[in-house]
């Protein structure tokens, strides 16, 4: 008899562990799949939060009359996960209408806030300021602001609450140091009226910019689009106190900062958020989206 033939067959508790351990490495090795899949799903939307909800890490403030970073009367803050731009400290308004602008600028995006008017107007501020405020989109960066600047050169996402009587449009469009085509011609008039519904009293309300470059802006109120344009460039007054070397009339605006802005109204924002349109296009890389219309091959990894 041979010797194969002596040996005795695997021990029932033997098999049971063998086969468990295939199944344990079968489902591993499914479940890394799936998690591979999730990672680099091309249409799976990257949303990231330039707020965070607890502090103003990442922003930069810069108030009218005081330098870069000096957040006067603690003008904006955060409270219970909600940004406020508040102004109990303040004495007479004295026009220091303030910007938090976030720390990086973009060029192609989608940026997303959700806001809201609260309170009474600061004493002393200008009658057109009231229930007034916005985000400063393609805004010059916050570091060549003199502490007279009024408005950073930029687009701005006009939010208008409404006053309980009459219409009074949100996301409308003003021209802060700029001028943009609109109807296919230059438009030199500060601010452009949006086609949207009128939001009186405390509500929320969701705002939507499409930002690519220097070739089309879209402004979104409560999933309604409700103006777009193109060509933002460098033009054009409503600023003052800017260094003039800045002010470079005629230069299109392809990218910039996004600032929130505080024009004496208190508001809140709790939801901040953007969508880059600008990255890895090479669909054989990890990080490649589908809905990226701008290339970075820096990026790409």
């Amino acid at each position: 008899m041979s010797r194969a033939s002596l040996t005795a067959p695997p021990a029932p508790d033997n098999i049971a562990r063998i086969m468990t351990l295939k199944t344990a490495t079968v489902v591993l090795l499914l479940l890394a799949s799936i998690a591979w899949s999730a990672q680099n799903n091309p249409d799976r939307e990257d949303w990231i939060s330039l707020f965070n909800g607890r502090d103003l890490e990442n922003w930069i403030v810069k108030i009218r009359g005081h330098e870069v970073g000096v957040n006067f009367g603690n003008t904006f803050r955060v409270e219970d996960g909600v940004l406020k731009v508040r102004y109990d400290k303040y004495g007479p308004f004295n026009e220091q209408f303030g910007h938090l602008f976030y720390k990086e600028p973009f060029s192609h995006y989608r940026l997303r806030v959700e806001y809201r008017f609260v309170g009474e107007q600061a004493a002393g501020a200008p009658e057109w300021a009231i229930r007034n405020s916005g985000v400063m989109l393609h805004s010059q960066d916050p570091a060549t602001m003199p502490a007279g600047q009024n408005f950073p050169i930029s687009i701005e996402f006009q939010f208008l609450g409404g006053l309980g009587k009459g219409n009074r449009s949100t996301g409308n469009m003003c021209s802060p140091g700029t001028h943009i085509v609109y109807g296919g011609k230059l438009e030199t008039q500060h601010c452009i009226n949006s086609t949207s519904e009128t939001y009186d009293g405390d509500q929320w309300v969701v705002a939507e910019a499409i930002v690519l470059g220097d070739a089309k802006i879209t402004h979104i109120i409560n999933g309604k689009t409700v103006i777009e344009y193109s060509e933002p460039q460098i033009g054009g007054g409503a600023v003052n106190g800017h260094n003039p070397e800045v002010k470079q009339d005629g230069k299109r605006l392809t990218q910039g900062y996004i600032a929130l802005q505080g024009e004496s109204h208190p508001i809140e924002f709790r939801r901040v958020e953007l969508l880059n349109l600008k990255g890895c296009m090479d669909p054989a890389k990890a990080n490649y989206k589908r809905y990226y219309v701008e290339s970075d091959p820096a990026s790409c990894k």
